[in-house]
């Protein structure tokens, strides 16, 4: 079976992934005076992974794969969540270097509780993986299918939080810091126990409970039950990558710094 797939390339879709790297390269470039005060040179690790972050957030949504996940193949649609969940978010908290996001926080006291709020690997963890799971609700899961902006909404509400989740783990920032070496073990472990009721809703689920996937064309040899299973193989595999390897480089980490 042939599919016209393509690109997206909508005006708005483009200005913003082409004005936040800008912003990004302004700010801790020509800018950074004003903008990272503190900042001697760009930080070329960091725009690196910025960047790498920005980029990887496009192939997600506006790749083909876009196309596919949302017509014809679960699994595909849960790869462009796992991209932008455990490799864009990680890969832009990566990149955004203290002295960027420390005084814009400092002269705002208001901003800077809720921020710190927000980022306690408490509510953290539980706000994304709530959010999270609602969303693969089959009647909201399938509503995002259906409608363009809902589906816009649902990926920046994926997005967003899995900001919020991975900061305790990877921030570089002196005012709202990562959790302690211990706290950051036990965090990763929750990660991996914490979606479980719906890998195992996915896995264990007598028949595909998406409509859109159990009516579409078959593209490949994966039968609708076998893309459900597929996807929620993909979920967890995610999962538990990012939750071991930053489980590992705490472990690592509070070894070299007690030995």
């Amino acid at each position: 079976m042939n599919i016209p797939l393509h690109w997206h390339t909508e005006p708005l879709l483009l200005a913003l992934i082409v004005g936040v790297s800008w912003a990004y390269a302004l700010a801790c470039g020509p800018l950074r005076a004003r903008c990272a005060p503190g900042l001697s040179a760009y930080p070329l690790s960091h725009g690196i992974c910025f960047h790498l972050g920005v980029v990887v957030a496009y192939l997600a949504v506006g790749s083909p794969l876009d196309q596919v996940g949302e017509a014809f193949l679960f699994s595909a649609h849960m790869v462009q969540h796992m991209l932008l969940i455990y490799v864009a978010a990680p890969l832009i908290v990566l990149g955004l270097p203290a002295e960027l996001i420390d005084p814009f926080l400092e002269a705002r006291p208001r901003l800077l509780k809720v921020a710190r709020f927000c980022v306690h690997p408490v509510v953290a963890g539980l706000l994304f993986n709530f959010i999270f799971s609602v969303w693969h609700f089959p009647e909201l899961y399938e509503a995002a299918l259906r409608d363009r902006t809902l589906h816009i909404v649902e990926h920046w509400l994926m997005f967003l939080p899995a900001v919020l989740m991975v900061w305790p783990l990877l921030s570089r920032s002196r005012v709202l810091p990562r959790i302690s070496f211990g706290g950051a073990m036990v965090y990763c472990f929750v990660l991996m126990i914490a979606d479980l009721p719906l890998w195992a809703a996915l896995i264990f689920g007598e028949h595909p409970i998406f409509e859109t996937y159990r009516l579409a064309p078959r593209i490949c040899a994966l039968t609708a039950g076998g893309d459900m299973v597929l996807g929620a193989a993909i979920m967890k595999g995610f999962n538990e990558v990012f939750s071991l390897v930053n489980m590992a480089i705490a472990f690592f980490r509070w070894y070299q710094r007690d030995r």
